[in-house]
């Protein structure tokens, strides 16, 4: 794991979008398309805000949540609203969103179609997740009913997920494919969860899913 501390969020908000930045021009100059895989939630949202304004060729970018609540996108639950609110305006408009989103009652309804979609997208070029205050990461929440299933090396790359500490179903990239990435990026904010990614290094994967891509991963911090 690579640490960077940053003075201040906004420092951090325009450090890691600069990175981020970087590294997918990369990707393009050397590949016809790349993929980026992102959060769902509030905190990376400046973060798109910057990325959503640079210069890339976005139409040669596609964009994947690393998991989505399983409801439709006009709740405001849905992380595909946010990121299409985010980050896929104004440059990276252009950019093409994988789904992890189909109507139907239950994620297993839509599940062989949705990694249908994403299979070409893989590996991933780049891989930006966050991390909860139980070490959770995309919706490999400790104590899930497919969490082992899902740190399996042979886990298919999307599976279903219901968790006590997620209010409903989830559809969630697994470990293999969080793994997989070319390149890895967490990003947290606060001293609680700077605390909890320390315990992180020290438990089991299964009580802290986020293990499964720590040794691979830049983590940007700042208080």
């Amino acid at each position: 794991m690579n640490l960077i501390e940053y003075p201040d969020r906004d420092l951090l908000m325009l450090g890691l979008a600069d990175r981020l930045t970087s590294e997918l021009a990369d990707g393009l100059r050397r590949h016809d398309s790349v993929s980026f895989s992102v959060p769902g939630g509030t905190t990376p949202g400046p973060v798109f805000d910057v990325l959503s304004e640079q210069k890339l060729e976005w139409d040669r970018v596609s964009v994947v949540l690393n998991d989505e609540r399983w409801v439709p996108e006009d709740s405001p639950r849905s992380n595909t609203a946010l990121v299409k609110k985010r980050l896929l305006v104004s440059n990276a408009s252009a950019a093409k969103l994988i789904p992890l989103y189909a109507p139907a009652e239950r994620p297993e309804d839509r599940l062989e179609e949705l990694a249908e979609g994403l299979a070409p997208h893989l590996p991933l070029s780049v891989l930006l997740l966050g991390m909860g205050l139980d070490m959770h990461t995309a919706s490999l929440f400790p104590g899930a009913d497919n969490l082992a299933a899902a740190l399996d090396d042979d886990a298919p790359p999307l599976m279903a997920m219901r968790a006590d500490a997620a209010d409903e179903p989830r559809i969630t990239l697994t470990a293999p494919v969080l793994q997989g990435a070319m390149s890895i990026h967490i990003l947290i904010t606060g001293a609680e969860k700077r605390a909890a990614l320390d315990r992180a290094g020290h438990l089991p994967v299964l009580e802290a899913p986020v293990r499964c891509v720590l040794g691979d991963a830049t983590v940007h911090w700042a208080e």
